[in-house]
């Protein structure tokens, strides 16, 4: 099979196609017939094993794993004999945030991962990018006790994490402010939110205007500027740990900052990301926003691409012609 493939950490320049023996599924995995894949900000954090935490995941020295790729979707081509939830056509996604070697024609997940049928009439190239940002932003809302009608200020609202957190928070009834620049406006007002700041012509951090939460979905602010914003008992929270990792510092010393804090939100149970982003779509609550469509054999360039910082939504591979 054909896969994509590095061998040391670096640019995008070090990836390269190659023939790889095609998995076989053990008696607890799927063998899925990946039709798309994407590229996001994981992806491009273990290519470059940048922070150099990314490291302990991804090996010391050199990637311990030679294909990269974390989310998919695709068709199941055979399953282990132990699988009960899954047979071969069935249409499937899926996300693992430490790698699931998605960019390959062919990968073999554990039936008990995040994996799950794709819903109702939705394309492969919408269900491959509705799962990574969608997991990140849920699992900053479920980090707060999130009341109808609280205000909440989004911060890169056009992101993978940016604009699921818009449609994630308009779902659980908050009133959304989000930030984003001028030509995404009109999307992300579209996806939920009540308020658009466009940060190419206004700093939303000189605003006199209060929130009870402030997600900063890119990770390009920090709490020193936003704390001003914050209600009493307000929380901040970034997808980045920030400058000398200060958001996980701030957030272990919680307790003794008053009542405006820092909540580092850790990730967990892609499981149950999975189970209400696969609800909310068959509901017609959530869509995944996809920037641009690359074929397999243009990855690189899909990588150099994300790395500007200036996708909207997701960027999606596609295996198929």
């Amino acid at each position: 099979m054909k896969a994509i493939v590095y061998t040391r950490y670096g640019p995008p320049e070090l990836l390269r196609m190659e023939e790889l023996p095609k998995p076989i599924p053990k008696d607890d995995e799927v063998l899925v017939r990946v039709k798309t894949t994407t590229v996001n900000r994981t992806d491009c954090a273990m290519l470059r094993a940048k922070p150099f935490i990314m490291r302990s995941f991804t090996g010391l020295f050199r990637p311990k794993n030679p294909v990269l790729g974390t989310e998919f979707a695709g068709e199941v081509e055979a399953v282990g004999k132990a699988v009960v939830s899954f047979k071969a056509g069935d249409k499937v996604f899926g996300f693992e945030d430490m790698g699931l070697s998605a960019y390959a024609e062919y990968l073999a997940i554990a039936e008990h991962k995040a994996l799950a049928i794709i819903p109702g009439d939705l394309n492969y190239i919408q269900a491959a990018g509705s799962i990574e940002g969608a997991h990140y932003a849920y699992n900053m809302i479920n980090k707060v006790k999130l009341k109808a009608g609280q205000k909440v200020l989004v911060n890169g609202a056009t992101g993978a994490i940016g604009s699921a957190a818009v449609q994630l928070l308009k779902y659980f009834g908050a009133d959304i402010t989000a930030v984003c620049n001028t030509k995404n406006m009109e999307l992300v007002r579209s996806l939920g939110a009540g308020r658009v700041i466009d940060h190419t012509a206004n700093d939303f951090t000189k605003e006199d205007r209060k929130y009870d939460f402030i997600f900063d979905a890119v990770g390009k602010s920090s709490f020193g500027k936003c704390r001003p914003l914050l209600n009493p008992g307000g929380r901040y929270m970034s997808s980045e740990p920030g400058r000398m990792a200060e958001n996980i510092f701030l957030a272990l010393i919680a307790p003794i900052m008053g009542s405006k804090k820092v909540i580092f939100p850790i990730p967990k149970d892609i499981k149950a990301s999975i189970a209400l982003i696969k609800r909310l779509m068959e509901e017609g609550r959530f869509k995944a926003v996809t920037d641009r469509v690359y074929p397999f054999k243009k990855i690189p360039e899909a990588f150099r691409y994300v790395e500007t910082g200036q996708k909207t939504g997701s960027v999606v591979i596609s295996l198929e012609d």
